[in-house]
């Protein structure tokens, strides 16, 4: 295997909760801007969860998390890429990603993120992080519920949309990290296979003429785990979930469609932890070790093995 040609130091970086009354005068500002343009937002993910079950944001929540669907509500690329200009005017640092999946309009102000995503219809469905399939009839006709004094649009019915998304016990509070088993067992039945993002290929046996790279997992004292569940979906093209135990020395070795953002997840024993935000590439070998004071929230976490 070829080893990545990138830093040996790790850059992990850990989210931190925001800070609650700059989220809120954010939404507001994005809200404003989009009102006032006439295009169509609603509150997803753990905005979405907080606003719908507590009425306020997640005491943990890091940043917030809007979509709209590209093709309903007389949304089309264009207009997404003529707001970013607006927001910009208005003191926002404003980026737009496109992907398979969606255009990604990355926003900040304040020091608050908000994650704008412009969801493409795949076969009467849409693809929410980190690879969630849902219906897009929950968008065709929006629900408006009460927030912060002010009116929000939600996925209709809001209690399916969040039942899809976090599960049958959604409306149990759960703290950062907590309900990632539940994470792991909805991509498991929910993502489908590939359509042009091509599948991912992952087992503990290596195939030269397959595979491109390894993944190998460490305990925290940097000993090889035999047995480890590791599992693999990109969050940027749809490709599929993969799933596939550690050999005796603690390798996974993985093909994948091309250089995309992916979720890891890695289980074994009590332990487990989902990586939402690594950026991987085929021909690159990678290092997995967990962080005892950082259990959840990680990124950049995936280093590369040295010899």
């Amino acid at each position: 295997m070829s080893i990545a040609k990138r830093p040996t130091a790790p850059r992990t970086t850990v989210f931190e909760p925001m800070e609650m009354s700059v989220a809120e005068a954010v939404l507001k500002d994005v809200k404003q801007i989009l009102d006032r343009l006439g295009l169509v937002f609603f509150l997803r993910h753990g905005t979405c969860l907080g606003a719908v079950r507590d009425h306020a944001f997640i005491e943990w929540d890091d940043d917030l998390d809007i979509g709209s669907v590209i093709g309903l509500h007389g949304l089309t690329e264009e207009r997404v890429h003529s707001v970013v200009p607006v927001f910009e005017e208005d003191g926002f640092a404003a980026n737009v990603d496109m992907n398979e999946l969606s255009l990604a309009v990355d926003l900040k102000k304040s020091g608050c993120q908000i994650d704008w995503a412009c969801y493409r219809i795949i076969d009467d469905s849409i693809y929410q992080w980190p690879m969630t399939q849902i219906p897009v009839r929950l968008h065709t006709d929006l629900r408006e519920i009460d927030f912060l004094g002010e009116k929000f649009w939600v996925p209709n019915p809001p209690e399916e949309y969040l039942r899809l998304k976090y599960g049958p016990e959604w409306m149990v509070p759960k703290k950062a990290g907590a309900f990632e088993r539940e994470v792991l067992d909805l991509m498991a039945e929910t993502t489908l296979p590939a359509t042009s993002g091509g599948i991912i290929a992952l087992s503990n046996e290596l195939d030269p003429r397959r595979h491109t790279g390894s993944l190998k997992i460490l305990d925290v004292e940097g000993r090889s785990i035999e047995g480890a569940v590791v599992s693999l979906a990109a969050t940027t093209v749809l490709t599929g979930l993969a799933k596939a135990k550690t050999n005796t020395d603690g390798y996974v070795y993985f093909s994948l469609p091309g250089q995309a953002g992916y979720v890891v997840g890695v289980e074994h024993g009590e332990h487990h932890e989902i990586l939402y935000g690594e950026q991987l590439a085929p021909h690159f070998d990678y290092v997995y070790r967990p962080d005892p004071q950082n259990p959840a929230g990680r990124v950049d976490a995936l280093v590369p093995e040295q010899f």
